[in-house]
C-alpha cells in the first residue's frame, strides 16, 4: 500500500505555527500596507496584530517613519535580496536583528531579538554607523538640522559632505545637477584635512568620473543606490590624465564606494559619493541604509536651497527691471536706495520712480502697494507703468496724473491700493531756483533740506489712496527750491522703523536730515538708512534724493 502524499497545512493552521514562534514576523505591500504580522511582531510594534493588519506601517506606527529602520525596509524593496539590519528599537526596549526580503510582491520580514547593547557591537562589517540607537538617530537630526539652517546651496552640499565624514565615509563628494542636469555645484570633504589637496586634484583633474558610466547614471536616475565593493587599482586609470592627479588617486587608496542618489519630488538633483579607503571594510547593509536616509533628507534641503535660488534669481531680475538707476538732468543730483523687508524675496511693494519730461522737466515718483512680497512686487509693477505711461504721454499736474491712475486701477479693476507721491521739478528759473509741484495720495509729507541745514516738512492735508474707488481729485501744491536745497521723499517704512508713530518717525528723521543734510545725495541715502536702520527692516524702504545744483544767489 502506498503511504498517501502529505497535504498543504491550511492558512489557518501556518497562522497558528507562525503566532507561537519567539521572532516576530510580517508582511508589508509595496505601499507598506501591513499585510500579515504575528503576535510577536505585533508586541514588538506596541500593539496586537487586529490593530495594524490592513493599515500602512508608518501610519500605524508613526515613530518609525523617518527612521534608519524605515530607510532599511525601503532599501530591501529596491535591492531584492535578502538584507539584515541590527539596531536598537526604542519602543521595544531592546536591540532587534531584522531580515527582510522581497518575495513575489510582498516584503517578508523576520525580527529576532539581538544580544548585547554596545551600539558598536553590530553584524561583522556592519560597524556601528547604520545602527538605529540614539547616536545614529541624533546624526540624522544633525544633519537635516544643519542643511535646513542655509538657503545657499552650494553651502547646503559643503555641509552635507562634511555631516557624512566620517561616519559614512573616508571621503565624500556630493554633486547638485544643474537646471539642464549637467553637474552644475559640488562639494567634498575628507577625514583627514592634509589629504583634501589630493581629493582636489583628482577632482579637478580627471577625465571623466565614474557616475558618466552609463550603467552607473541609469541606475542612479531610477533612484537606486549603487555600490563597488571593490575598487580594483586601474579602475580609474583611464580618467586619469598624467601623473599628478594618478598619484593624488594612488594616496587616497580608495577601496570601495557607494553612490546615493539625490532625489527630491521624484526628480534626481545630484548624487551623493561615499568612498572608503585603506582597510575600511566596504558599507554594510545598514550603512547603506542610513546613508539613503540622509541623501533623502539632504536632497529635501538642497532642492528648498534650489528653489529659493530660483525665487531669488527672479526677484533680482525683476527688481533690476523695475527699480531703475535714475536721470541725472542738468542743474540736478538724483540719488535713490531700495532695502526690502525680507531677505527671501528682493523685490517688495515700495517702488520710486525719476524720469524727464518732454518739455525738460523732472517727474518724481515714490509709492508704496500693500504688502512686501512678489506679489505685492507685481501690483507695483503695474502701476508704477502706469503713472510712468500717463505722466509721459499727457503730461500734467501730479494731481492730474494721479487722478488719472486711480481711474484706471478702477477701470480695469486691478484691485491695488497703494499710497503715492508725484512730484514735479520745473526747470530752473533765472536764479537757478526750482519750482516743485507736487500730489500725495495718502503717501509720507515730502521733506525740503535747505543748504542752510533746517529741514521743512511740507505737510498737507491727507487725502486718499489709490485704488479706494472714491471720486475725490487729489490736489497739487507747491515749493521754492533754491540752489543747495535737497528733496527727500520716503516710504513709511523708514518713517516706522522700529515700530515708532508717524509723528516721532518724522521727527527723527527730520533730525538726522538736519545733521546729514550736508553730504552728497549718495552719502546722504546711505547714512540716512544706516542710521536709521541699521539692521534688517520691518518693511520695504525706497528713498528718493534730489538736489539743486544750480548757481548759489
Amino acid at each position: 500500500m502506498s503511504r498517501p502524499s502529505a497535504d498543504v497545512p491550511a492558512p489557518a493552521v501556518l497562522a497558528a505555527v507562525l503566532d507561537r514562534l519567539p521572532d516576530g514576523v510580517g508582511v508589508l505591500d509595496g505601499d507598506g500596507t501591513i499585510c500579515y504580522v504575528n503576535a510577536a511582531g505585533a508586541g514588538l510594534l506596541g500593539s496586537r496584530p487586529a490593530q495594524l493588519l490592513g493599515r500602512v506601517l508608518w501610519e500605524a506606527v508613526p515613530e518609525l517613519a523617518d527612521t534608519v529602520f524605515s530607510a532599511f525596509l525601503l532599501h530591501a524593496r529596491r535591492v531584492g535580496t535578502p538584507v539584515t539590519w541590527r539596531g536598537f528599537h526604542a519602543p521595544a526596549g531592546r536591540w532587534l536583528t531584522v531580515t527582510a526580503e522581497v518575495v513575489g510582491d510582498l516584503l517578508h520580514v523576520r525580527v529576532a531579538p539581538a544580544g548585547g547593547g554596545d551600539s558598536a557591537a553590530g553584524p561583522a562589517g556592519s560597524g556601528s554607523a547604520g545602527d538605529d540607537d540614539p547616536g545614529a538617530l541624533r546624526f540624522l537630526t544633525e544633519v537635516f538640522e544643519a542643511l535646513s539652517g542655509t538657503l545657499d546651496t552650494t553651502e547646503s552640499a559643503h555641509r552635507l559632505a562634511r555631516f557624512v565624514v566620517p561616519r559614512l565615509a573616508d571621503w565624500a563628494t556630493v554633486t547638485v545637477l544643474g537646471e539642464d542636469g549637467a553637474p552644475a555645484r559640488s562639494a567634498r570633504a575628507h577625514r583627514s584635512p592634509e589629504r583634501l589637496a589630493d581629493v582636489d586634484t583628482y577632482l579637478a583633474g580627471r577625465v571623466s568620473a565614474p557616475r558618466d558610466r552609463s550603467s552607473l547614471t541609469a541606475a542612479l536616475l531610477s533612484g537606486e543606490p549603487v555600490q563597488l565593493t571593490s575598487i580594483d587599482p586601474e579602475f580609474g586609470a583611464p580618467s586619469l590624465p598624467n601623473r599628478a592627479v594618478r598619484d593624488a588617486w594612488r594616496r587616497l587608496d580608495p577601496t570601495s564606494c557607494l553612490f546615493v542618489p539625490l532625489q527630491s519630488r521624484g526628480e534626481p538633483i545630484g548624487v551623493l559619493s561615499l568612498v572608503t579607503c585603506g582597510s575600511r571594510p566596504p558599507h554594510s547593509e545598514a550603512e547603506i541604509a542610513t546613508a539613503v536616509e540622509v541623501a533623502r533628507r539632504g536632497a529635501l534641503a538642497l532642492d528648498n536651497a534650489r528653489l529659493y535660488g530660483r525665487q531669488l534669481e527672479v526677484a533680482e531680475t525683476l527688481q533690476h527691471s523695475l527699480l531703475t538707476p535714475p536721470p541725472q538732468p542738468p542743474g540736478l543730483e538724483i540719488a535713490v536706495r531700495y532695502r526690502p523687508a525680507s531677505t527671501h524675496a528682493l523685490v517688495g511693494g515700495d517702488w520710486y520712480d525719476a524720469f524727464r519730461q518732454e518739455d525738460g522737466a523732472t517727474l518724481l515718483v515714490i509709492g508704496d502697494v500693500v504688502g512686501h512680497n512678489v506679489a505685492a512686487a507685481a501690483a507695483m509693477a503695474q502701476l508704477r507703468s502706469a503713472v510712468r505711461t500717463l505722466a509721459y504721454d499727457s503730461p500734467g499736474s501730479p494731481a492730474r496724473t494721479l487722478d488719472r491712475v486711480d481711474r484706471v486701477l478702477t477701470g480695469l479693476a486691478v484691485g491695488t491700493l497703494a499710497t503715492a507721491l508725484v512730484a514735479r521739478v520745473d526747470l530752473p528759473a533765472a536764479d537757478g531756483t526750482h519750482t516743485l509741484r507736487w500730489s500725495s495720495a495718502g503717501h509720507v509729507p515730502p521733506l525740503l533740506v535747505r543748504r542752510e541745514g533746517t529741514v521743512q516738512v511740507l505737510d498737507a492735508p491727507p487725502e486718499r489712496l489709490l485704488g479706494t474707488h472714491e471720486p475725490l481729485p487729489h490736489t497739487d501744491h507747491e515749493a521754492c527750491v533754491r540752489p543747495g536745497d535737497t528733496v527727500v521723499l520716503v516710504t513709511d517704512g523708514l518713517v516706522e522703523a522700529g515700530r515708532m508713530g508717524i509723528d516721532e518717525g518724522l521727527e527723527r528723521l527730520t533730525g538726522a536730515l538736519a545733521e546729514l543734510g550736508g553730504l552728497p545725495v549718495d552719502a546722504l541715502c546711505d547714512r540716512l538708512l544706516s542710521r536709521i536702520v541699521p539692521h534688517r527692516a520691518d518693511d520695504d524702504i525706497a528713498v528718493l534724493a534730489v538736489r539743486c545744483t544750480g548757481p548759489a544767489d
